[in-house]
């Protein structure tokens, strides 16, 4: 019974466009304008309910309390007495990427046979840096079962931003795979957001087989580019690793272990001359959702910009044409996300366990999908510039948008 199930963050009332994410260019852009937290969140509904249609399990992961009094009363200060930049890192909506909640490691790869779940520290920036306790919570609540085993960040020495740096190969879900974890050593002028000590503490903790168990060097090149994660240039979806030119170090290595230990192994390569690494990072055609729905055809699920982009659309209908791995493309609007930094494999969490050993609060339908879209559509505010991020009645709206969503969805516990 087990199967991947993708849980997607909630679009948080608070859904601003601070510029706070270093090496994001998309975030970076974007600073100062005017976000539009119900239409995104709205998007991001919208999205759920097309991976819904192509008969895939959804689950929900809700927003984190903003502004976060706890981290500012922490810091000696509040809302209202914070300087603007503080104030802006405590009411950043930046927890709606679950990508980066945590490091998944399904029951088939683990010597406990249990479903290992690290959530991430996020310390690099420090908007995330605050991110992790109201995640652990609901990674507890949502995996309270036995067939889980939750675990606290690793010490921030050491920086850990979740699934968005690891990918995982496998003949099916459901069957024992191998874990990759993608580090950073330097990235020019941008930080190296994933070290290896987080990502080798991680396999550790799940108990992961090292001889399964693969550690591979993100280039230099793509994080000065703009790849700030491992997921704006890669990802993988059971025997498929679908990744730019660019996107590895030293990629010869890596492939290799992947053909020896993955039957029936697929390496699909975008090459740089075709799509150049500016266009991948612009259009996020990595940063797709790439599954397996119920019919069994590898589907790519990517924004609506992978199409406005010629080069990457051309990449695309070429393969497509040719009868390649990836055998159908789906296009989703999520131009808020995107212009904050984040595409559909960002706003996702790939769990891959037994929906029936996962609290149901966190799985949605349709009719579900259709009560949260009420509570979005009745509370988030319309839109939101920079300098109101402060004022008491934004706060108070924020504060109430997400009291009515806890309330619908019988999650007070996370109030």
């Amino acid at each position: 019974m087990l199967r991947e199930i993708n849980f997607d963050g909630i679009v948080g009332p608070s859904h601003n466009y601070a510029g706070l994410s270093l090496g994001n260019l998309a975030s970076t852009r974007n600073a100062g304008a005017v976000s539009q937290p119900r239409a995104a969140a709205l998007q991001g509904i919208d999205k759920m309910r097309s991976n819904l249609a192509l008969g895939l399990t959804q689950g929900i992961f809700v927003p984190g309390p903003r502004p976060d009094r706890a981290w500012l009363d922490a810091l000696g200060t509040t809302i209202e007495q914070a300087d603007p930049a503080l104030a802006a890192n405590a009411m950043s909506a930046s927890a709606m990427w679950a990508a980066n909640a945590a490091t998944v490691s399904p029951a088939p790869d683990t010597a406990d046979g249990r479903c290992h779940l690290t959530v991430a520290n996020l310390k690099t920036m420090p908007h995330r840096s605050h991110e992790w306790p109201a995640t652990l919570a609901q990674l507890e609540l949502a995996f309270a079962g036995d067939a889980f085993a939750v675990h606290a960040p690793v010490p921030t020495a050491f920086g850990d931003e979740g699934a968005a740096n690891h990918m995982r190969l496998a003949g099916a879900h459901g069957e024992s795979g191998i874990e990759i974890f993608v580090y950073g050593v330097a990235g020019g002028a941008f930080p190296a957001r994933q070290h290896i000590e987080a990502s080798k503490a991680i396999a550790r903790l799940h108990r992961l087989d090292p001889e399964r168990t693969l550690f591979a060097e993100q280039s230099e090149l793509a994080i000065a580019a703009g790849a700030f994660h491992n997921d704006v240039v890669a990802v993988a979806n059971e025997r498929v690793l679908f990744a730019h030119e660019q996107a590895f170090a030293d990629k010869e290595p890596l492939l290799a272990a992947c053909e020896r230990l993955v039957l029936g192994f697929e390496y699909v390569e975008v090459a740089a001359a075709d799509v150049p690494l500016a266009d991948a990072i612009r259009s996020y055609l990595f940063n797709a959702q790439l599954v397996t729905p119920p019919d069994g055809e590898p589907t790519l699920i990517v924004p609506s910009e992978a199409r406005e982009t010629p080069s990457v659309w051309r990449w695309i209908e070429r393969h497509l044409a040719g009868n390649g791995p990836i055998r159908r493309v789906e296009v989703v609007d999520v131009r808020q996300s995107m212009a904050n930094g984040g595409g559909p494999a960002c706003l996702r969490l790939r769990v891959v366990a037994d929906a029936a050993d996962v609290d149901p609060r966190f799985l949605v339908d349709e009719h579900k999908l259709d009560a949260i879209a009420g509570v979005i559509g009745a509370t988030w505010p319309a839109e939101i510039a920079n300098a109101e991020l402060q004022q008491p009645a934004l706060i108070a709206d924020i504060e109430r948008a997400r009291a009515a969503l806890l309330d619908t969805l019988d999650l007070a516990a996370l109030a």
